[in-house]
């Protein structure tokens, strides 16, 4: 019994830990984001971050998994809820749109953050950002598919191809919005897939 309550207060900790200091990774990265800034945003010491975490990296990649997993969450149900895939497609850009305008403060996309954060100094992070981007770009490649199959979009549509546009559209915008304070880089991008999925769209 008392095992398990310290694993479950363990496990409450870390949770803690990557909820508190999410934003600050988001934001500042792994280099600009020091130990006192994760002290601070917690309350805890260095040794109960330590204790949780083997060292400031391991923090950061859950924290990437934490984010993540809250933005394909967040697309999933906005997706889930249309009935037409080239509406569930559609849902994408207008999902970003309310993302973020909602959670700005937050730091933007986290993909695009932590691709350029782990750009050549972090091969782990980066390897998790790229399989991030496979399984987002891998969600568009079968939603384009099916709407093939339910003949709502034209068959010749390399479904590939057009999915790595739709993320590089996002991805491109996002870090281009970050970086200088402008949302219009990412709003127009936003608007450029919504007039690619209304011109791969079968003709009734």
């Amino acid at each position: 019994m008392k095992k398990t309550i310290h694993n479950r207060k363990a496990a409450q900790t870390r949770q803690t830990i990557i909820e508190k200091t999410a934003p600050l990774f988001n934001k500042k990265g792994v280099a600009g984001t020091s130990l006192s800034d994760l002290t601070r945003a917690t309350g805890l010491t260095k040794g109960s971050i330590y204790g949780n975490f083997k060292d400031k990296d391991a923090v950061a990649l859950a924290v990437f998994e934490y984010n993540t997993a809250n933005l394909l969450d967040f697309l999933s149900k906005s997706i889930e809820q249309q009935s037409t895939f080239i509406e569930k497609l559609l849902a994408i850009p207008d999902a970003y749109r309310r993302l973020y305008r909602q959670r700005v403060q937050f730091g933007g996309c986290p993909i695009a953050n932590a691709a350029t954060d782990a750009d050549d100094t972090h091969p782990v992070l980066g390897k998790q950002v790229a399989e991030t981007i496979e399984q987002l770009k891998q969600s568009m490649v079968d939603l384009i598919e099916k709407g093939k199959r339910a003949g709502e979009i034209q068959p010749l549509v390399d479904s590939e191809k057009t999915a790595n546009i739709f993320i590089s559209l996002i991805e491109g915008g996002s870090v281009l919005a970050k970086a200088t304070g402008n949302e219009q880089y990412l709003m127009h991008s936003l608007e450029q897939i919504e007039y690619l999925v209304y011109s791969i769209q079968q003709s009734l």
